[in-house]
C-alpha cells in the first residue's frame, strides 16, 4: 500500500505532457454549467481501488467533467453509474453509485487503472502521451496481484496486450482480437477479458445492456475463485 502511495503521488504531480496540462486545467478553470460551484481536480488521475484486488479495470482516460473533476477515475458521470452499479451487483464495490471523492465507495477485489492519466482533447490522447504514461501503467500493475484484466474497449485490450509483452509474455500469432466477452489466457500471465467500453455511447444504444456486463464480471468472478489456468486460451462467450 505504501508503494501505491508513493506512486499516486507521482502521478498526480505530473507534467509531463503540455498538451494534456493545458487541456485538462483549462476545463477546471472553465468548469460545465452544471458543475460550475465545484472545485475541479484538474490534475492527473491515480488508480482506484483495493490494493489486494485480483481484477484490474482498465479503462482509456480520465473524462473531462468526469475524474478530471472528482479525481477518480468514472466517478460523477455515466460512464461511472454504468459501471459501479454492475460492479455492485457482482460483489466488487460496496454500493451502486460513485458521485464524488468521499462519498463512500469501496472496491473490493477490484482496482481501476488507465493508460492515460490525464483527460485529453476529443478522448484521444496522442501515441508520445500515452508513450509517457506508460511506466505509470507498468508500475501500478506491478504492485497489485493481478490474475485477471477487465478491458473497457479495443484500445484498452491492446494497451493490456503490449504490457503482457513488455512483461515477457508470448503472443501467440495473430494477435487476439477484441471482443464483447474475449477471453485470453496465456500461461505465466493474468487472464484477460473483454467487454465493450461502459460509456454512453454503448450503453444507452443497447451495444451494451447490464446483462452482458454482468456475464462479463461473472467469469470475472469464476476465475478469481479457481486455479489459475495452466493453457493458452482464446474464447469468446456464447
Amino acid at each position: 500500500m505504501a508503494g501505491l502511495g508513493s506512486l499516486h503521488e507521482e502521478i498526480i504531480a505530473c507534467r509531463a505532457c503540455p498538451r494534456l496540462v493545458e487541456w485538462r486545467e483549462k476545463i477546471a478553470r472553465e468548469k460545465r454549467r452544471a458543475y460550475r460551484d465545484w472545485t475541479y481536480w484538474g490534475r492527473a488521475v491515480p488508480g482506484f481501488g483495493d490494493p489486494r484486488a485480483g481484477m484490474v479495470i482498465v479503462g482509456l482516460a480520465p473524462a473531462a467533467h468526469g475524474a478530471n473533476r472528482t479525481g477518480r477515475y468514472f466517478t460523477g458521470d455515466r460512464s461511472g453509474e454504468f459501471l459501479f452499479a454492475g460492479l455492485h451487483r457482482a460483489g466488487f464495490a460496496n454500493q451502486p453509485r460513485s458521485d464524488h471523492r468521499d462519498d463512500g465507495l469501496e472496491l473490493t477485489g477490484a482496482f481501476i487503472s488507465a493508460p492515460c492519466r490525464c483527460a485529453p482533447p476529443d478522448n484521444k490522447p496522442l501515441p508520445e502521451e500515452l508513450a509517457r504514461c506508460t511506466p505509470f501503467f507498468d508500475r501500478e500493475l506491478a504492485l497489485l496481484p493481478v490474475r485477471v484484466v477487465l478491458a473497457l474497449g479495443s484500445i484498452a485490450w491492446n494497451v493490456t496486450l503490449a504490457w503482457m509483452q513488455r512483461t515477457g509474455v508470448a503472443l501467440p500469432s495473430p494477435r487476439p482480437a477484441f471482443g464483447h466477452g474475449a477471453e485470453l489466457a496465456l500461461p505465466g500471465a493474468p487472464v484477460l477479458l473483454g467487454s465493450y467500453h461502459v460509456s454512453q455511447q454503448n450503453t444507452q444504444t443497447g451495444r451494451l445492456t447490464p446483462a452482458m456486463f454482468d456475464a462479463v464480471t461473472a467469469r470475472a468472478r469464476v476465475l478469481l475463485e479457481s486455479p489459475r489456468e495452466e493453457r493458452a486460451r482464446v474464447s469468446v462467450f456464447p
